[in-house]
């Protein structure tokens, strides 16, 4: 069935009353820059060091092979995102994942992505 602007269109029956979304565009955006922070393959790999447990710069350095400032620049944006907190305790600054929500992101992903297709 055509509309007045000559698109198709759903039938009544099929048509929702009114928009389905539960949640506002602003939080819509808001996920969606936390998808493209844990889209990055060494940001997901030092969140998933820190699901496991809290670590300082200089050891998820040390584990990733790179250097500190490489590191500290992902942690950088994944704090932005509110991803991961710190604490700092002499000179050497912790990190650990903010929350429970973040924990679940992280290991749902990937045990989705450990499934086998088809």
């Amino acid at each position: 069935m055509s509309g007045a602007s000559g698109k198709e269109v759903c039938d009544a029956h099929e048509s929702p009353s009114e928009d389905p979304a539960r949640f506002h565009p602003d939080v819509v955006e808001r996920a969606a820059s936390v998808f493209r922070a844990l889209g990055d393959t060494a940001r997901l790999v030092l969140l998933e060091r820190l699901a496991v447990r809290e670590l300082c710069v200089s050891d998820l350095a040390e584990l990733s092979g790179e250097g500190l400032s490489t590191v500290s620049q992902r942690l950088r944006t994944l704090r932005a995102e509110g991803l991961v907190r710190r604490r700092r305790s002499g000179k050497h600054v912790y990190y650990t994942l903010a929350d429970d929500h973040v924990a679940g992101l992280i290991r749902n992903a990937l045990e989705h992505a450990s499934e086998e297709v088809g």
